[in-house]
């Protein structure tokens, strides 16, 4: 284990250390992301991935009667189907027909599975050539790499790398322009078509009415492969059966469009039995791999991954993946789907590290095609691992013995802001950190602890509202309690002068959140009685929240964490529908009148906070409120893009990254001019405030509710 976290460190590092693969992705997932709007323009994004995971869950419910039916079918138009049930099953099965066949050299087209069950090495080791005709692939395969993308396998290649290898395979020295090395990729592998005597593809879909294949492809390669060679070997996932095909249209319909920004793919190919091949007769072989899908469809909390169409956006729009690439942030499959599959289809073990790797962000949640909440299913892997592996001594102590113990987390927290002294120097700002804490002040600098948290101030907070609209419980979380407790009186003058009275229930604890990140699910299922109880206790109107991320643990992890006990299931739900975040509050349900906050004249720039637009749904509220009270609003590019924090993330799983996209964020703030950035997220705060802090930068860092308390002012 010891090795492989050093391997994996080693990546990481040489990642970094790369800024041009970093630019080169930045580039692309910016151009995707507009691409991708523009594709979908006249489309309702919902409605379709709606539709795709209706399809696939039929499949989940009633895989083997799907499976039957697609069998029965592809045999009766003429193909031979073979079920596989892991990766040597398919290669034997693979290797024994092309060797029964004398087949000397297979064209092949691009198919993940094909990756997945390392075919092209059983294949040499059987003396038979395989020959890669899809771009992406053949230039990989010439520089004995694994693909870095599900969709663009050499995404990671710069053309002038591209140019030296092709220039080995011709004997001549190549121009790297993109135009010629095309035309070279073209010539060098036409004569393979004609000279293979075996093909192979993956597919699409399958689709079970008919039995026959969808193929969606940009380059034509995939039907030369299909119908050149006398013997077309399609490898099929049993995840890409649809029912009808209807199911299988949306897909196309959606696919493109979500994979890189396309209308619609230059090729859609769709087979039905062998194809005709002039006077020799044509052999279709279709051999479904399981390889670990059955397993996977029978985990209840893991399963909607097999509803995935390998469209790659969750990697077009992860902030990991654009600053490491899928050499580190994934195994064969890569990004937030790659983490899942990779459990499943190589084994937990292979999963470990990038599943450590995710942030959280939910980018991938919003993306994806076919509505999988990707995050959760991470957060379960997580889970598995904790338990397998364990957590570590110093986790496990910290989170088993201190932050299930309320009044001992809290007496250490205040225990640390005298301890803090030396450090601080009287500060609201740690610049730096000694000895082998250093680094953690290296990139950014930290918020001291307060010197009273905000349990402690609540008893001398005045509250004048004499007849109260709503009463409401304040869930502050440990930054908004012991870091920032101006925060929280800030928010009870607001709502104070909106007429709504605020109390804090003193026995909230922790939202467990470090804890399930951790993979300590126990602590998490505790810490979440423990507020269910504390935040019912006086019965609220509302339960508000300035923390996205614990706004989050109450709406949706507490459900899901006590769902099966029936003592407190019904409690959790309840305080699901009664929490809300402050923004989307005063927004939506208490719609502050006109002239309700003062004018000012401040150039403002907004940065989304990950969990709340994508977790909570919020992020047009905040704009409103802040527009409203008078600050001039700005928006700064890729607003909803991580900042990189991510709680433990940040300071001890994986630092390097994180300093890397707060770096991103940073630019992206500056080139706004704004004298202010506003977000509503404790965690965003400490994260931008000290990376600003550390470049010397004039900009004030501030959360929404204290802009809106300012402009009562």
């Amino acid at each position: 284990m010891k090795q492989r976290t050093r391997e994996y460190k080693q990546r990481i590092d040489q990642a970094l250390a790369t800024p041009k693969l970093q630019e080169a992705l930045h580039k692309f997932g910016d151009a995707f992301v507009a691409a991708r709007a523009k594709a979908f323009a006249d489309y309702d994004f919902e409605a379709l991935r709606t539709a795709i995971a209706a399809a696939k869950n039929k499949i989940l419910e009633n895989r083997q009667h799907y499976l039957d039916q697609f069998i029965e079918n592809a045999t009766a138009a003429g193909a031979t189907v073979f079920l596989a049930k892991d990766a040597d099953d398919a290669n034997r099965y693979i290797t024994d027909l092309a060797q029964q066949r004398g087949v000397k050299l297979v064209a092949k087209s691009k198919s993940m599975a094909s990756e997945e069950i390392h075919l092209n090495q059983a294949l040499e080791k059987a003396g038979i050539k395989p020959l890669e005709t899809d771009l992406g692939e053949w230039i990989i395969q010439l520089a004995g790499q694994r693909p870095s993308h599900m969709v663009m396998p050499a995404i990671h290649m710069f053309k002038e790398e591209v140019a030296d290898l092709f220039s080995k395979v011709t004997g001549k020295t190549e121009p790297s322009e993109i135009e010629h090395l095309v035309r070279v990729a073209r010539e060098q592998l036409r004569q393979g078509y004609l000279d293979a005597d075996m093909g192979i593809s993956g597919a699409n879909m399958a689709i079970a009415e008919t039995g026959g294949l969808a193929l969606v492809t940009n380059e034509g390669n995939a039907r030369l492969c299909t119908t050149l060679p006398k013997i077309h070997v399609a490898l099929v996932g049993t995840e890409k059966l649809v029912p009808t095909l209807e199911d299988a249209a949306t897909i196309i319909k959606t696919l493109p469009k979500n994979a890189t920004g396309q209308a619609i793919t230059s090729y859609i190919t769709w087979i039905r039995g062998a194809v005709p091949c002039g006077d020799e007769e044509k052999e279709l072989h279709i051999v479904l791999l399981d390889n670990g899908r059955s397993a996977l469809a029978k985990s209840e909390r893991c399963k909607d991954a097999l509803r995935c169409i390998k469209c790659g956006a969750c990697a077009n729009v992860c902030p990991v993946y654009q600053t490491v690439g899928g050499h580190v942030f994934g195994h064969v499959y890569i990004g937030a789907i790659g983490i899942i599959l990779t459990a499943f289809f190589h084994g937990l073990d292979k999963a470990t590290e990038i599943v450590r790797a995710c942030i959280g962000c939910r980018a991938c949640v919003e993306v994806c095609p076919s509505g999988i909440d990707l995050e959760s299913i991470i957060l379960h892997l997580r889970e598995t691992i904790g338990e397998e592996e364990g957590i570590g001594t110093g986790k496990s102590l910290v989170f088993r013995k201190v932050l299930r113990n309320r009044a001992l987390f809290h007496s250490l927290l205040r225990a640390a802001s005298k301890l803090q002294k030396p450090v601080t120097r009287g500060e609201r700002t740690i610049r730096h950190l000694p000895l082998f804490f250093s680094s953690l002040t290296e990139w950014r600098s930290l918020p001291a602890v307060a010197e009273k948290p905000l349990r402690d101030l609540w008893k001398d907070i005045p509250q004048q509202v004499e007849k109260p609209r709503y009463t409401v419980a304040f869930y502050a979380g440990c930054l908004n309690d012991f870091v920032y407790p101006e925060m929280g009186e800030d928010l009870v003058k607001v709502l104070n002068r909106l007429d709504v009275k605020v109390t804090f229930p003193q026995k909230q604890n922790c939202c467990g959140v470090p804890a399930l990140y951790s993979g300590d699910s126990e602590t998490a299922v505790e810490l979440a009685r423990q507020n269910v109880a504390a935040m019912l206790e006086d019965a609220p109107d509302y339960v508000v929240t300035t923390c996205p991320t614990c706004t989050m643990a109450l709406q949706r992890d507490f459900v899901e964490h006590l769902k099966d006990n029936p003592v407190w299931a019904a409690k959790a739900e309840l305080l699901a529908e009664k929490t809300i975040d402050v923004a989307g509050f005063i927004s939506n349900v208490l719609q502050p009148e006109e002239g309700t906050f003062g004018k000012v004249t401040e150039k403002v720039t907004y940065h989304d906070s990950c969990h709340l637009k994508r977790g909570a749904g919020v992020w047009q509220e905040p704009r409103q409120l802040l527009t409203q009270s008078g600050h001039e609003l700005v928006e700064m590019e890729h607003a909803d893009r991580c900042c990189g924090f991510g709680g433990s993330y940040s300071f001890s799983s994986h630092p390097d990254i994180a300093r890397r996209i707060l770096e991103d964020k940073l630019n992206d703030i500056k080139q706004t001019e704004a004298a202010c950035v506003a977000m509503d997220c404790p965690g965003c705060l400490l994260q931008l405030a000290g990376g600003l802090d550390k470049t010397g930068s004039k900009v004030r860092v501030k959360h929404t509710i204290e802009l809106l308390a300012e402009s009562l002012k």
